[in-house]
């Protein structure tokens, strides 16, 4: 029904408006081939971070471990668990880790169940070692924050986003990233996030490990996603939005 919905009025929606914002260039282009829409129709205004996401101290991060992670480091997801979102590929992916390092590493889950389905239960019941992987279930936002700011690493390997709010929050919190190659994730992440194939959890896993192997790798990826969070400000956004409003209105 929802799909339904989207399919009929999505269209009409994008041909009736004045203008378009665009949270990223990946969602500006798929809007321009999916729906035939002119280029000058639509505007790339990003998302950016909310001021609860921030670099946590020392002391905070330990305590966050020892509430939510039996006192272990832990690799973190945030989001809806979706079939499009790879959880059931992250758990596998994991499970490998987990495998190959036995390290005592925890994976966090942090989201409502949006879509009652199978796979993800599936992986979980197949994992060795289960007993590492917690479903936290929806988050507060400060509950969200401390979580990020905590982690290991985010390991968001969506099949896809129109934008993937999730790894911006986590290079605002100074927490290195894995991420897809596909849809808009590779132009949020920038050079500041392991990159990898969604459907491979061989490299979803080898990622984890290098990671977890070269400490150094860590302080690389976090001191590059201080460099590349400076490109999404809300100030920047909200003028470009007006931009448009007030050209919308001219022109009108």
């Amino acid at each position: 029904l929802v799909r339904r919905y989207f399919d009929h009025y999505v269209p009409l929606f994008l041909a009736k408006a004045d203008h378009i914002a665009a949270v990223s260039q990946y969602t500006k282009e798929d809007i321009i081939q999916q729906y035939d829409i002119p280029a000058h129709k639509i505007t790339w205004i990003p998302n950016a971070c909310r001021d609860i996401f921030r670099p946590l101290a020392e002391a905070e991060k330990a305590q966050v471990r020892a509430e939510q992670a039996q006192g272990q480091e832990y690799f973190f997801y945030a989001g809806a668990v979706h079939p499009r979102k790879n959880v059931d590929g992250l758990i596998r992916a994991f499970d490998r880790f987990k495998e190959e390092t036995q390290a005592p590493h925890q994976l966090l889950l942090g989201g409502r169940w949006a879509w009652q389905t199978g796979p993800v239960k599936s992986a979980y019941d197949e994992a060795i070692h289960k007993k590492d992987i917690h479903f936290l279930g929806f988050l507060s936002e400060e509950q969200l924050a401390r979580l990020m700011g905590a982690a290991y690493a985010l390991v968001n390997v969506s099949h896809f986003e129109g934008f993937g709010l999730p790894v911006l929050e986590a290079m605002n919190c100074d927490t290195p990233v894995i991420t897809s190659t596909n849809s808009s994730l590779p132009e949020v992440a920038g050079a500041a996030a392991l990159l990898v194939d969604a459907h491979s959890i061989q490299q979803i896993s080898e990622a984890m490990v290098r990671l977890y192997r070269h400490p150094s790798m860590r302080d690389t990826l976090i001191e590059k996603g201080r460099l590349q969070r400076k490109k999404f400000d809300w100030d920047r956004s909200t003028e470009l939005l007006y931009q448009v409003l007030d050209g919308a209105v001219r022109e009108g």
